[in-house]
């Protein structure tokens, strides 16, 4: 998909006019929509502390709802995404297609390969902030981007390509993913050079990444895309088995716009899970304040998700600031993040590699801390047994009790009492008192049907619904004060299939 469009700028004395005429698109045409905002640093100030109006020529400016709707199609589906990606002001993305030849694996021929960059049009910012996997063999781009995220300095684009995750290559896989920078930075001509552009990676572990083809061929293209109108083409362009983009956006009550795109599909298990994730703001919020509100959010969404319980090398998770709005309320752009970044993480195991089901596994009253209360969960999603007995709808529950006895012989064997441990499936008490309460056809069928409701196709092109498979934990009056919840998949033959063929 791409974009073209044309824009000018014209500066009244008490607001800013922004006009986007589209000359070409897929998609249906714009309509104008007006954003009041706060005072931005790039306009002059006034004594009376009077707003800025800013008028956009496009329709994309709507929000995501933290539930998504339900979805007839994949068209219905991607028009919804496409009305809420209207870019934050300052950002332009482009993206393009390339090929290349693995080292690696010759005999597989041309393999396609992606690259999108986001820019900052404006110069750079030194608003931003990132949180990278915590896996011992990480990818080359993770290196880079710790080290500029060390240094402190301002950045000016990201750069992410598909296909190769440059991990462990046989080649010098920082060198490579500074030659893409560096690509990007001479041909954008950016005052900070390649220090000010931040490299992400994902698909095939072992493979030498072909900068080369990168820094010639792809991405000199997408910066020729480049367009300010929608990050929707970004969000697909990312994507490796994802099966569709991924998006959510949210306005401030001043205007400033947040909006976040995502990939992942396989080895999701925090920290964090196997994804990317770029978040754009024109909210002008300080650097400190970002790091510590995107590590909570962090940990509070990609953190509390499994699909498959394995790590990724090349987990990166994005955060930028345009500066663009002023006059910014912190808590509600906190919230706000957090919205957004919960949301895309419950996207990203919805749209599992052949994830049929998404679980939703609530644990309460825990004795221990949240943390232990979250590795529960996590125990429970990951218990291979029990995904497979999710995935037949089959409410084997002895295999949920099974697990969680597991981890709490495993990792709090003491003198932790269980007797007042319930379990609940679907709403549903099915354990309490040291017992099952499971008597009766009846509950076998309702409990069956409450997986059957929530069951998605496991090669669906859209998510039909945002239904989950509702699992509750809770220790009783005789627990203490732990409490998570995290979101699981089943595990499917089409899970398999996908991974058992991965590189083609």
């Amino acid at each position: 998909m791409k974009f073209y469009y044309y824009s000018q700028l014209i500066i009244l004395p008490f607001t800013t006019l922004v006009v986007t005429a589209s000359v070409a698109s897929s998609f249906s045409l714009h309509s104008f929509t007006t954003r009041k905002v706060g005072r931005s640093s790039s306009t002059t100030s006034s004594s009376t502390g009077s707003s800025t109006f800013i008028h956009r020529c496009s329709s994309y400016s709507k929000d995501t709802v933290a539930e998504l709707p339900s979805f007839e199609t994949k068209e219905e589906y991607e028009e919804y995404l496409l009305q809420a990606s209207g870019l934050p002001l300052g950002f332009s993305t482009g993206t393009a297609k390339g090929t290349f030849v693995s080292v690696e694996a010759p005999s597989m021929g041309e393999l396609p390969i992606k690259a999108s960059v986001i820019y900052l049009e404006d110069g750079p910012t030194d608003s931003w902030a990132a949180v990278f996997t915590k896996n011992k063999f990480p990818g080359s781009p993770i290196k880079v981007g710790r080290k500029r995220l060390a240094s402190g300095k301002p950045i000016q684009a990201l750069v992410i390509n598909n296909k190769v995750s440059n991990v462990c290559s046989g080649g010098d896989g920082e060198g490579d993913a500074e030659m893409v920078c560096k690509s990007v930075a001479d041909i954008l001509n950016l005052s900070g050079g390649s220090d000010s552009v931040l490299p992400s990676s994902t698909g095939v572990i072992g493979w030498r990444l072909p900068a080369k083809e990168l820094a010639e061929q792809v991405v000199p293209e997408a910066i020729k895309n480049l367009q300010s109108e929608s990050a929707l083409s970004a969000a697909r362009d990312i994507m490796t088995t994802d099966r569709y983009p991924k998006l959510r956006s949210k306005t401030l009550s001043n205007g400033a716009r947040i909006v976040g795109i995502a990939k992942g599909a396989g080895m999701i298990e925090p920290n964090m899970a196997t994804m990317l994730c770029y978040v754009m703001t024109d909210a002008d919020i300080p650097k400190e304040t970002l790091q510590s509100m995107l590590s909570g959010s962090v940990d509070d969404s990609f953190n509390s998700i499994s699909v498959d319980g394995s790590e990724s090398t090349s987990d990166t998770c994005v955060v930028i600031s345009s500066r663009k709005v002023s006059d910014v309320s912190v808590d509600e752009f906190k919230d706000a993040l957090d919205e957004i970044t919960k949301g895309l993480a419950a996207d990203l195991v919805r749209n599992g590699e052949g994830t049929a089901h998404v679980m939703r596994i609530k644990v309460t009253g825990f004795p221990g801390s949240d943390l232990d209360a979250r590795e529960l969960g996590r125990f429970i999603s990951n218990s291979a047994l029990f995904k497979c007995a999710v995935a037949g709808n089959d409410p084997n529950t002895g295999r949920l009790a099974g697990a969680m006895g597991s981890f709490m012989g495993r990792f709090h064997n003491d003198d932790v009492d269980l007797s007042d441990v319930s379990f609940q499936l679907g709403g549903r008490t099915i354990f309490a008192n040291g017992k099952f309460i499971l008597e009766g056809d009846d509950v076998e069928q309702e409990l069956s049907d409450h997986m059957k409701d929530a069951e998605l196709g496991e090669v669906d092109e859209y998510p039909k619904h945002q239904k989950f498979v509702e699992i509750h934990v809770d220790f009783g009056n005789a627990g203490g004060n732990g409490s998570a919840e995290v979101i699981g998949s089943d595990l499917t033959k089409e899970y398999v299939a996908v991974n058992a063929d991965y590189r083609s």
